[in-house]
Protein backbone atom coordinates (compact mmCIF):
# COMPACT_ATOMS: atom_id res chain seq x y z
CA UNK A 1 0.00 0.00 0.00
CA UNK A 2 0.72 3.35 -0.91
CA UNK A 3 -0.13 6.48 1.71
CA UNK A 4 0.10 10.28 1.27
CA UNK A 5 0.60 12.48 3.89
CA UNK A 6 -1.21 15.33 1.48
CA UNK A 7 -1.49 14.38 -2.48
CA UNK A 8 -1.75 18.64 -3.32
CA UNK A 9 1.49 19.51 -1.23
CA UNK A 10 3.21 16.28 -3.27
CA UNK A 11 2.07 17.45 -6.35
CA UNK A 12 3.41 21.12 -5.41
CA UNK A 13 6.55 19.54 -4.24
CA UNK A 14 6.62 17.42 -7.51
CA UNK A 15 6.11 20.90 -9.79
CA UNK A 16 9.04 22.24 -8.18
CA UNK A 17 11.40 19.58 -9.19
CA UNK A 18 9.79 19.68 -12.57
CA UNK A 19 11.03 23.72 -12.99
CA UNK A 20 14.50 22.49 -11.74
CA UNK A 21 15.01 20.29 -14.13
CA UNK A 22 17.11 16.95 -14.03
CA UNK A 23 20.59 18.70 -13.36
CA UNK A 24 18.99 19.92 -9.93
CA UNK A 25 17.78 16.30 -8.38
CA UNK A 26 19.87 14.32 -6.07
CA UNK A 27 18.53 11.08 -4.49
CA UNK A 28 19.72 10.50 -1.01
CA UNK A 29 18.91 6.71 0.22
CA UNK A 30 19.55 4.08 3.06
CA UNK A 31 20.45 0.71 2.11
CA UNK A 32 19.23 -1.85 4.10
CA UNK A 33 15.37 -2.82 4.24
CA UNK A 34 15.17 0.52 1.83
CA UNK A 35 16.57 -0.46 -1.20
CA UNK A 36 16.76 -4.07 -0.26
CA UNK A 37 13.58 -5.80 1.08
CA UNK A 38 12.73 -6.33 4.52
CA UNK A 39 11.67 -10.36 4.02
CA UNK A 40 12.75 -12.91 2.15
CA UNK A 41 9.84 -15.85 1.52
CA UNK A 42 7.93 -14.21 4.33
CA UNK A 43 10.89 -14.47 6.82
CA UNK A 44 12.50 -10.78 7.81
CA UNK A 45 15.62 -10.98 6.92
CA UNK A 46 16.12 -6.81 7.88
CA UNK A 47 19.52 -6.63 7.01
CA UNK A 48 22.53 -7.85 5.53
CA UNK A 49 24.35 -8.32 8.19
CA UNK A 50 21.28 -10.45 9.96
CA UNK A 51 22.43 -12.87 6.61
CA UNK A 52 25.54 -13.20 9.14
CA UNK A 53 23.60 -13.52 11.91
CA UNK A 54 21.48 -16.19 10.47
CA UNK A 55 23.63 -18.70 8.70
CA UNK A 56 26.14 -19.36 10.81
CA UNK A 57 29.28 -18.26 8.93
CA UNK A 58 31.48 -17.48 11.78
CA UNK A 59 32.21 -19.25 15.42
CA UNK A 60 29.60 -21.25 16.65
CA UNK A 61 28.59 -18.78 19.42
CA UNK A 62 28.25 -15.82 17.06
CA UNK A 63 24.62 -16.43 15.93
CA UNK A 64 23.59 -16.75 19.60
CA UNK A 65 25.69 -13.43 20.89
CA UNK A 66 24.48 -12.00 17.72
CA UNK A 67 20.88 -12.57 18.73
CA UNK A 68 21.09 -11.99 21.99
CA UNK A 69 22.23 -7.76 21.53
CA UNK A 70 19.47 -7.93 18.43
CA UNK A 71 16.96 -8.90 21.36
CA UNK A 72 18.39 -6.43 24.06
CA UNK A 73 18.99 -3.35 21.29
CA UNK A 74 16.32 -3.31 18.59
CA UNK A 75 13.48 -3.20 20.62
CA UNK A 76 15.25 0.71 21.46
CA UNK A 77 15.36 1.29 18.00
CA UNK A 78 11.80 0.55 16.82
CA UNK A 79 9.97 2.54 20.13
CA UNK A 80 9.04 6.12 19.53
CA UNK A 81 7.58 6.37 23.26
CA UNK A 82 11.47 6.14 24.20
CA UNK A 83 13.47 9.60 24.48
CA UNK A 84 15.49 10.13 21.55
CA UNK A 85 18.93 10.77 23.20
CA UNK A 86 18.61 7.23 25.07
CA UNK A 87 17.70 5.70 21.72
CA UNK A 88 20.70 6.84 20.78
CA UNK A 89 22.85 5.88 23.07
CA UNK A 90 21.37 2.78 23.20
CA UNK A 91 21.98 1.99 19.56
CA UNK A 92 25.89 3.30 19.59
CA UNK A 93 25.86 0.51 22.30
CA UNK A 94 24.74 -1.89 20.07
CA UNK A 95 26.93 -1.23 17.50
CA UNK A 96 30.16 -1.29 19.71
CA UNK A 97 29.58 -4.35 21.16
CA UNK A 98 28.63 -6.11 18.46
CA UNK A 99 32.09 -4.69 16.64
CA UNK A 100 34.08 -6.91 19.39
CA UNK A 101 32.11 -9.85 18.30
CA UNK A 102 32.63 -9.55 15.23
CA UNK A 103 36.03 -9.52 15.88
CA UNK A 104 36.20 -11.71 18.83
CA UNK A 105 34.40 -14.27 16.16
CA UNK A 106 36.92 -13.65 13.02
CA UNK A 107 34.96 -11.73 10.82
CA UNK A 108 36.79 -12.13 7.42
CA UNK A 109 36.30 -10.20 3.81
CA UNK A 110 35.70 -14.24 2.44
CA UNK A 111 32.45 -13.99 4.33
CA UNK A 112 31.23 -10.78 3.06
CA UNK A 113 31.72 -12.81 -0.69
CA UNK A 114 29.43 -15.64 0.98
CA UNK A 115 27.07 -13.12 1.99
CA UNK A 116 26.92 -11.26 -0.88
CA UNK A 117 25.87 -14.57 -2.63
CA UNK A 118 23.28 -15.29 -0.57
CA UNK A 119 19.60 -15.28 -2.05
CA UNK A 120 17.88 -13.91 0.72
CA UNK A 121 19.37 -10.52 0.25
CA UNK A 122 17.14 -9.19 -2.53
CA UNK A 123 16.75 -5.11 -3.73
CA UNK A 124 13.26 -4.34 -3.73
CA UNK A 125 11.07 -5.01 -6.95
CA UNK A 126 11.59 -2.66 -10.00
CA UNK A 127 14.96 -1.68 -8.91
CA UNK A 128 16.19 -2.31 -12.74
CA UNK A 129 14.22 1.04 -13.47
CA UNK A 130 15.25 3.21 -10.46
CA UNK A 131 18.53 2.00 -11.77
CA UNK A 132 18.36 3.06 -15.03
CA UNK A 133 16.38 6.14 -14.42
CA UNK A 134 19.33 7.51 -12.38
CA UNK A 135 22.20 6.09 -14.36
CA UNK A 136 20.32 7.66 -17.66
CA UNK A 137 20.07 11.11 -16.40
CA UNK A 138 23.14 11.34 -14.56
CA UNK A 139 21.57 12.08 -11.08
CA UNK A 140 23.48 11.61 -8.36
CA UNK A 141 22.31 8.69 -5.55
CA UNK A 142 24.28 8.94 -2.25
CA UNK A 143 23.50 6.53 0.15
CA UNK A 144 24.18 6.74 3.85
CA UNK A 145 24.03 3.49 5.87
CA UNK A 146 24.42 2.24 9.33
CA UNK A 147 25.13 -0.94 7.39
CA UNK A 148 26.96 -3.38 9.87
CA UNK A 149 29.48 -4.96 7.93
CA UNK A 150 30.53 -1.47 6.04
CA UNK A 151 30.77 -0.23 2.56
CA UNK A 152 32.75 -2.98 0.94
CA UNK A 153 29.40 -5.53 1.15
CA UNK A 154 27.16 -2.53 -0.70
CA UNK A 155 30.08 -2.15 -3.29
CA UNK A 156 30.15 -6.00 -3.90
CA UNK A 157 26.60 -6.78 -3.71
CA UNK A 158 26.09 -3.81 -6.89
CA UNK A 159 28.45 -5.87 -8.27
CA UNK A 160 27.11 -8.67 -8.43
CA UNK A 161 23.85 -7.46 -9.48
CA UNK A 162 25.54 -5.35 -12.77
CA UNK A 163 24.32 -1.99 -11.33
CA UNK A 164 26.04 0.71 -12.62
CA UNK A 165 27.51 3.12 -9.56
CA UNK A 166 29.05 5.84 -11.40
CA UNK A 167 26.49 8.17 -9.90
CA UNK A 168 26.44 6.21 -6.53
CA UNK A 169 27.90 7.78 -3.58
CA UNK A 170 28.57 5.83 -0.61
CA UNK A 171 29.07 7.01 3.06
CA UNK A 172 29.52 3.81 5.11
CA UNK A 173 31.26 2.74 8.24
CA UNK A 174 34.80 1.33 7.18
CA UNK A 175 36.27 -1.93 8.47
CA UNK A 176 39.89 -2.22 9.09
CA UNK A 177 41.36 -5.39 7.95
CA UNK A 178 44.96 -6.72 8.56
CA UNK A 179 46.81 -8.33 5.32
CA UNK A 180 45.20 -11.43 5.66
CA UNK A 181 41.38 -9.93 5.20
CA UNK A 182 40.61 -10.69 8.89
CA UNK A 183 38.59 -7.94 10.99
CA UNK A 184 40.37 -5.96 12.60
CA UNK A 185 38.83 -2.45 13.98
CA UNK A 186 36.22 -0.01 12.89
CA UNK A 187 36.67 3.31 11.83
CA UNK A 188 35.54 6.39 14.08
CA UNK A 189 32.70 7.33 14.32
CA UNK A 190 30.61 4.40 14.13
CA UNK A 191 27.60 5.36 11.98
CA UNK A 192 24.51 4.17 13.42
CA UNK A 193 20.63 3.93 12.53
CA UNK A 194 20.01 6.88 14.46
CA UNK A 195 22.74 9.26 14.07
CA UNK A 196 22.85 10.26 10.56
CA UNK A 197 22.23 13.76 11.30
CA UNK A 198 25.37 13.61 12.84
CA UNK A 199 27.22 12.53 9.60
CA UNK A 200 29.13 15.28 7.68
CA UNK A 201 29.94 14.24 3.66
CA UNK A 202 33.96 15.08 4.27
CA UNK A 203 34.79 13.39 0.72
CA UNK A 204 35.44 15.90 -2.35
CA UNK A 205 34.34 14.24 -4.77
CA UNK A 206 31.00 13.43 -3.33
CA UNK A 207 30.71 17.02 -2.49
CA UNK A 208 31.32 18.50 -6.12
CA UNK A 209 28.79 15.77 -7.65
CA UNK A 210 25.60 17.02 -5.44
CA UNK A 211 26.89 20.81 -5.53
CA UNK A 212 23.82 22.73 -6.67
CA UNK A 213 21.50 19.62 -6.77
CA UNK A 214 18.80 21.18 -4.41
CA UNK A 215 15.94 19.43 -4.98
CA UNK A 216 16.18 16.10 -2.71
CA UNK A 217 14.34 12.17 -2.89
CA UNK A 218 15.13 11.10 0.40
CA UNK A 219 14.24 7.37 0.77
CA UNK A 220 14.00 5.71 4.36
CA UNK A 221 12.61 3.27 6.60
CA UNK A 222 13.07 4.96 10.09
CA UNK A 223 12.99 8.17 11.50
CA UNK A 224 16.97 8.49 12.11
CA UNK A 225 16.73 7.84 7.94
CA UNK A 226 15.77 11.86 8.27
CA UNK A 227 19.14 12.75 9.63
CA UNK A 228 20.38 11.79 6.24
CA UNK A 229 20.24 15.44 4.55
CA UNK A 230 21.39 17.41 8.10
CA UNK A 231 23.96 18.79 6.67
CA UNK A 232 23.29 18.57 2.73
CA UNK A 233 21.75 22.14 1.42
CA UNK A 234 18.76 21.97 -0.37
CA UNK A 235 16.15 24.20 -1.73
CA UNK A 236 12.80 21.32 -1.69
CA UNK A 237 12.32 17.99 -0.24
CA UNK A 238 10.25 15.10 -0.91
CA UNK A 239 10.72 12.03 1.73
CA UNK A 240 9.63 8.83 0.84
CA UNK A 241 9.34 6.32 3.97
CA UNK A 242 9.19 2.18 3.54
CA UNK A 243 7.50 1.20 7.02
CA UNK A 244 8.65 -2.33 7.35
CA UNK A 245 7.04 -3.23 10.40
CA UNK A 246 3.97 -2.61 13.39
CA UNK A 247 2.12 -0.75 10.22
CA UNK A 248 -1.17 -0.42 12.50
CA UNK A 249 1.04 1.58 15.62
CA UNK A 250 3.02 2.95 13.75
CA UNK A 251 1.47 4.42 9.88
CA UNK A 252 0.19 7.62 11.73
CA UNK A 253 3.86 8.74 12.73
CA UNK A 254 5.46 7.98 9.62
CA UNK A 255 2.66 9.68 7.70
CA UNK A 256 3.88 13.08 10.08
CA UNK A 257 7.19 12.61 8.72
CA UNK A 258 7.49 11.13 5.61
CA UNK A 259 5.28 12.60 2.56
CA UNK A 260 4.56 9.01 1.23
CA UNK A 261 4.82 5.97 3.44
CA UNK A 262 4.83 2.73 1.58
CA UNK A 263 4.06 -0.54 3.41
CA UNK A 264 4.11 -4.71 2.70
CA UNK A 265 7.23 -4.35 1.59
CA UNK A 266 6.45 -3.02 -1.66
CA UNK A 267 8.60 -2.14 -4.38
CA UNK A 268 10.30 1.12 -6.00
CA UNK A 269 7.32 1.68 -8.14
CA UNK A 270 6.39 4.73 -6.81
CA UNK A 271 9.86 6.33 -6.73
CA UNK A 272 10.11 4.86 -10.05
CA UNK A 273 6.67 7.04 -11.10
CA UNK A 274 7.28 10.17 -9.18
CA UNK A 275 10.89 10.33 -10.80
CA UNK A 276 9.43 9.93 -14.55
CA UNK A 277 6.80 12.47 -13.65
CA UNK A 278 9.51 14.99 -13.11
CA UNK A 279 11.90 14.49 -15.61
CA UNK A 280 8.68 13.81 -18.84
Amino acid sequence: MVYYQDENILNTKISKFKDGGVNKIHIVSDFDKTLTKFKFKGEKVSSVISVLRDENYLTPDYSARAKGLFEKYHPYEIDFSINWDQRKAKMLEWWSEHYVVLRECGLTKDDLTSIVKSDRICLRDNYEEFFKIIDDNDIPLTIVTSNGLGGDIIKMFFDRFNIPNEDINLVANEIIWDVQGKFIDIKKPIIHVLNKDEIIIKDGKIKNKIRNRNNVILLGDTEGDLGMVENIQYDNIIKIGYLNEKEDILKDKYLDIFDVVITNDGGLDEVNKILNNIIK
